[in-house]
């Protein structure tokens, strides 16, 4: 009988230690069914590519430039998702290029830096969406690289970081000018936080841009940085790895990515596609209110990176990229609040 009963208080000891051990692990994602649907939407029209730039107009998003293997682009198509298609418009003055940056202010764009396939670029163009027109502007001031970032918020461009043999983290600020003749003008601004960086993602929400990710030397990066435009610092917000002792961050392993993308709907960031270590289809939610990030469903397509994005009306979409030598001219929109869909 005792033998019987120290067995059962053995039984309960484990059972309990069972108990305590799997309270005090780390949860997964797989503990909880992801949200989020993925549709296909309208092919993009022009040649499939990756590495191109986009940028959003009103209404309008455009893809610009970009290269599929050894051939490069200038081409600029507009797409219209009240008409559901694309429509091409005036080609970039300058060389075709890939890997370069853009941005929009009000009813203009620009278009800048990249690689030709034999030189790094520092030329900088104007797009006005009115008069479907190019005018060339002062030269990026940082010098030639391929790989930045570039970023609008207030009326002001910014354009950092990337590789121009060596890796950078320098951010220079771009004022337009008064005319149509005025080149506008470029001022050296605070470089981001942390290391040096190529490939990384920039966004802006609420008026403040954001710098994350992106490869230094071989190594992904696991830091994001916000922007005070009116102090002219950055500061580090939470870390995208498993950081900290508490649970909230135990899943963030597949957000540091380089070349993903990531676009704004409703006050909140996502981030989708890119590489790190292979191409990654995994998609997370940013609140900048809480500084924290929620795993979505993943990319529903092939995994991809060297992709674009843009919003149009609080709607994001993904469009273009590469995987291996498989280069894509597919689109998809995302709805973060929806259940996954397959194939829909």
């Amino acid at each position: 009988m005792k033998k019987i009963y120290a067995y059962l208080v053995s039984a309960v000891m484990i059972f309990s230690s069972a108990i305590i051990s799997q309270s005090c692990s780390k949860s997964t994602s797989s503990d909880t069914t992801l949200i989020g649907n993925w549709k296909k939407t309208d092919d993009f029209e022009g040649l499939a590519r990756s590495e191109a730039v986009s940028f959003s107009i009103g209404n309008f998003g455009y893809v610009c430039t970009g290269t599929a293997t050894t051939e490069r682009f200038r081409d600029l198509w507009q797409y219209d998702p009240a008409q559901r298609n694309w429509t091409q418009l005036a080609d970039l003055p300058g060389t075709a290029r890939n890997s370069a940056v853009a941005f929009s202010i009000g009813t203009k764009a620009y278009v800048g830096t990249g690689y030709d396939g034999s030189n790094m670029l520092t030329d900088f163009w104007e797009y006005d969406q009115p008069t479907n027109t190019w005018t060339e502007k002062a030269d990026f001031a940082g010098g030639a690289r391929y790989d930045a970032v570039g970023f609008a918020v207030n009326g002001k461009g910014y354009i950092g970081c990337g590789f121009d043999g060596n890796y950078l983290k320098d951010i220079w600020e771009y004022t337009p000018g008064a005319t149509s003749a005025d080149p506008g003008t470029w001022v050296h601004k605070a470089s981001v936080g942390g290391s040096k960086r190529s490939a990384a993602m920039a966004f802006v929400v609420n008026n403040n841009a954001y710098v994350m990710g992106g490869n230094d030397n071989g190594v992904i990066q696991q830091d994001l940085w916000e922007y005070d435009q009116a102090n002219n610092v950055w500061n580090e917000k939470g870390k995208v790895y498993n950081y900290s002792a508490d649970t909230y961050d135990d899943t963030y392993g597949t957000i540091p990515r380089q070349n993903g993308v990531t676009f704004v709907m409703n006050g909140l960031v996502y981030l989708a596609t890119g590489e790190n270590g292979g191409v990654t289809a995994t998609t997370w939610e940013y609140d900048p209110a809480s500084d924290r990030w929620t795993q979505k469903t993943a990319f529903e397509a092939t995994a991809r990176t060297g992709a674009v994005a843009f919003t149009i009306n609080n709607q994001g979409y993904v469009v273009t990229g590469r995987n291996g030598s498989l280069i894509m001219d597919d689109a998809y929109t995302f709805f973060p609040k929806d259940a996954k869909v397959d194939n829909d």
